[in-house]
């Protein structure tokens, strides 16, 4: 049987011996790293959560079912502020948090979406292919300023994008349920719903949480609505778009092409049309992939798991009903 640690980390880019092992280990607390936990036999996860007081978690599942097993666990955080691979329902039913690292990635993210951006914009995946193919064609683009940037989802994310694409020249619209007036009015972002973005907007990206109410959000009724040039990027999650209508849309005309970096099943297979169809481009989750976003996220985690373990209240806390709920 493994021994029983304090923390155990599954964030990928986390490594034994790296700035946040030694925060933790200098704050006296034992650590694991097990990126792989969700592929583990299920005997095997068992031992390794039991007895665990912290779950540093990355993007691989954390169920309900591994979770039971967790029977000292006080806090998990999620490096990243999408939480949808933790079963928070269950975290709950546990009285155990369930935190982000809010804001950690946000400049990383809003600057990946202008990357995503203008290499459709731009084309200029088919020039690099063309180019290397000995092909020499000067594909004609389109320029962002003058065109209007729609924004699903203006948190912290979407607010840095809508600053960013002022820069660039652009008109921004915006839908969001909790829509953050004070700064839409500083910042000349037009409120909308989210039917009439859609079918205002020349390029829209999408930055909204996963769950019920948004799964398949866009599908192909949805799709529809959209200009035919318009373009869609994808950095939140995958399971938002409805990817095989995706697929039709852009294979049909529908609209102009969509830049992904998430998707509903993660590794992307190889064989998947969203990797085989001309006008999407697709990356591999790496929007807040930047040596500067990951080492504030391990840091803010960190800085967490400790204060939580000393006994202080968690920060950014997504399910603050928890308290109360364990017996």
């Amino acid at each position: 049987m493994a021994e029983s640690v304090d923390v155990l980390i599954t964030t990928a880019f986390l490594s034994a011996g790296d700035e946040v092992d030694l925060m933790l280990r200098d704050a006296g607390y034992t650590t694991r790293h097990v990126p792989d936990l969700a592929d583990r036999p299920v005997a095997e996860r068992q031992t390794l959560l039991a007895g665990a007081r912290a779950v540093i978690a990355g993007t691989q599942p954390l169920t309900g079912e591994d979770l039971t097993h967790a029977n000292a666990l006080q806090l998990i955080v999620r490096t990243g502020v999408g939480y949808d691979s933790v079963d928070v329902a269950a975290a709950t039913a546990l009285g155990v948090p369930v935190c982000i690292t809010a804001g950690a990635n946000r400049q990383a993210v809003a600057e990946h979406v202008f990357a995503l951006m203008l290499g459709v914009a731009r084309r200029v995946p088919e020039n690099i292919a063309n180019l290397a193919a000995g092909s020499w064609q000067q594909l004609t683009g389109r320029e962002l300023r003058g065109s209007t940037l729609g924004i699903l989802g203006l948190g912290s994310i979407g607010k840095a994008v809508a600053q960013i694409a002022k820069g660039f020249g652009m008109s921004v619209v915006a839908y969001d349920p909790y829509f953050d007036e004070a700064f839409a009015t500083a910042n000349g972002v037009r409120r909308a719903e989210l039917d009439e973005v859609l079918a205002t907007a020349d390029f829209v990206t999408l930055h909204l949480f996963l769950d019920d109410s948004t799964r398949n959000l866009l599908d192909a009724d949805r799709l529809q609505l959209m200009k035919r040039d318009a373009v869609l990027v994808n950095t939140s999650r995958g399971g938002i778009v409805d990817e095989a209508a995706l697929v039709e849309a852009v294979r049909g005309g529908v609209i102009g092409g969509a830049a992904l970096d998430v998707f509903a099943e993660e590794p992307l297979p190889a064989a998947s049309p969203l990797l085989h169809t001309p006008g999407i481009l697709a990356t591999t989750h790496v929007a807040g992939a930047t040596r500067e976003a990951r080492g504030e996220s391990g840091r803010m985690a960190a800085a967490n798991v400790i204060a939580v373990l000393g006994g202080a209240q968690a920060e950014y806390v997504v399910n603050p009903e928890f308290q109360g709920a364990a017996a």
